[in-house]
């Protein structure tokens, strides 16, 4: 037991979590901006009336980033005696510290590094800078939007901008999508995806009927199409629409966001129930609306 405890304690990550707690109660104590000024006192007292004056919620900040990452799983090895060197000590309150001047907060890093703990390795601020340029510059993000971006999908730090980022932002402007800058999950993980699987889901789309126009028009209405998976998603529900509900490929086209929705938990139901009662409508009308809506309508 005790040294287990031992192992916990001298693990990589708590001593990390130890970094940025300490970062973080020093940025609490010593920051200029202080929106809780002390008043005039003696110069003995004031640093001990300045941490009364300090307000529990960013207290708690300081002491969650430690606690996140210490008692994080994939941070924490309760096996590991291994205590990281001075020099990475050093590099990963580098790395910190460039996140924070980035605009990322104390309660993002832990965010980040439990969803991506090899942000903590052997990184260094010019490996990921190109990174933050680029979504300044080329996607024309601000500084809360790139976090935003990174947060959803902290892999993009490891791409490189010349051979994937840049490339991929190309493609997608040319086939019309627009406010890339937005920070929305969709956005972030069509960024950090290589223009090889968008050319795989637009050819598929052009195997089964859709001429390349078609294809891009219908990747530009329903951009999550590129995550979708052609061997599970896509290829069966164009096997039910044109075998099990005797329907044209066309309807695809009018409407691409029926691959947006489940087979099984929707469009084989909702199918089956019309055909019993010998209803045929578009696919719109049959997916769009809710089951209480539809099945009130369709009794």
């Amino acid at each position: 037991m005790i040294y287990r405890k031992w192992s916990l304690l001298s693990s990589t990550a708590v001593v990390t979590a130890g970094i940025v707690g300490a970062v973080a109660l020093g940025d609490l104590l010593f920051n200029r901006k202080d929106p809780y000024p002390v008043p005039e006192l003696k110069k003995d007292n004031a640093l001990s009336l300045k941490c009364y004056y300090l307000s529990a919620q960013r207290l708690r900040s300081a002491f969650h980033t430690f606690e996140v990452l210490a008692t994080s799983p994939r941070h924490s090895n309760p096996k590991s005696t291994n205590v990281p060197s001075h020099a990475s000590l050093d590099r990963i309150l580098t790395i910190i510290k460039f996140l924070k001047s980035k605009g990322f907060s104390d309660s993002d890093i832990p965010k980040l590094t439990t969803s991506c703990p090899k942000l903590l390795s052997d990184l260094e601020p010019a490996d990921i800078g190109p990174v933050f340029s680029f979504l300044a510059t080329d996607v024309a993000a601000s500084t809360h939007e790139s976090c935003g971006l990174i947060l959803c999908c902290p892999d993009l730090l490891f791409s490189n901008v010349d051979y994937c980022l840049r490339p991929t932002l190309a493609f997608l402007t040319s086939i019309g999508l627009k406010r890339l800058n937005s920070p929305t999950n969709l956005n972030a993980h069509l960024l950090n995806t290589r223009v090889s699987k968008f050319e795989t889901k637009r050819d598929f789309l052009r195997s089964i009927g859709f001429t390349y126009d078609e294809s891009i028009k219908a990747c530009t209405r329903l951009p999550a199409i590129f995550g979708y998976s052609i061997e599970n998603n896509m290829a069966p529900k164009v096997e039910y629409l044109v075998e099990g509900m005797q329907r044209s490929i066309d309807e695809i086209k009018e409407f691409p966001q029926y691959f947006a929705f489940s087979l099984r938990r929707r469009i084989v139901p909702r199918h089956m129930h019309l055909m019993q009662r010998s209803v045929h409508i578009s696919l719109k009308k049959m997916l769009l609306c809710g089951d209480d809506k539809f099945y009130a309508k369709w009794k």
